[in-house]
């Protein structure tokens, strides 16, 4: 019986141009991204690449998408902890952005038509009305965690300061005498950061959502 002969290399598939476009973004940044750096890595013709993508933004909308669907939603199912809720997903959201740092300012454009993003953004905005929240301030409850999340990951504050005592003279910042020490604890710092501005941002959010109860009342 005649068989087909197995192709000698993968399918190209848009899971493929997506996983390369990806590992590219992260090694190189975004404008590392090109239809013949792709073809290359894929071992494929260039032209190929559009029987699946039509321009090189719509694979870089397809990589930030992948990256929202890592994001955890399952705290939202339980409407009646929105503090609890939000709490864990902003550390799901943080933690999937901090593995792909490069990819941020394509996720801030905001969702668009990316199928997880809008699952995400879905997922937010119908707990906070489950909850009690009115829809106009769901919608900016929504649009303020976005703000912080993608805010704490586009860089690192404590990475930003060099591993040089000598960079920070005293005479000129009396306050920065141990600055040159927050490299090493960059990991550290920029988590506790995060936590420190989270807990604060809920905390207000708390008490805007007992005045509504009040109102209510």
């Amino acid at each position: 019986m005649w068989r087909m002969a197995r192709p000698r290399k993968p399918l190209l598939s848009r899971a493929r141009i997506v996983e390369a476009a990806g590992a590219l973004v992260d090694a190189e940044g975004l404008e590392a991204v090109s239809t013949r750096r792709l073809a290359a890595a894929l071992g494929v013709s260039g032209p190929s690449l559009y029987n699946h993508f039509r321009t090189k933004d719509e694979i870089l909308e397809a990589v930030a998408d992948a990256v929202s669907a890592r994001v955890d939603l399952s705290m939202f199912e339980d409407a009646g902890d929105w503090r609890g809720a939000l709490h864990t997903w902003a550390h799901s959201y943080r933690d999937a952005l901090s593995d792909h740092p490069n990819i941020v300012p394509v996720l801030a454009r905001g969702p668009g038509r990316r199928p997880a993003g809008l699952r995400l953004a879905d997922a937010v905005f119908g707990a906070m009305t489950a909850a009690g929240w009115p829809p106009g301030q769901a919608t900016r409850i929504g649009a303020l965690m976005r703000y912080f999340i993608l805010g704490s990951a586009v860089a690192s504050f404590a990475g930003g300061f060099v591993d040089d005592e000598t960079a920070y003279d005293p005479a000129d910042y009396p306050h920065l005498g141990q600055a040159h020490l927050l490299a090493e604890r960059r990991r550290e710092v920029d988590e506790g950061a995060f936590e420190t501005g989270l807990t604060a941002l809920l905390d207000g959010l708390a008490l805007q959502y007992e005045a509504l109860r009040e109102t209510a009342r």
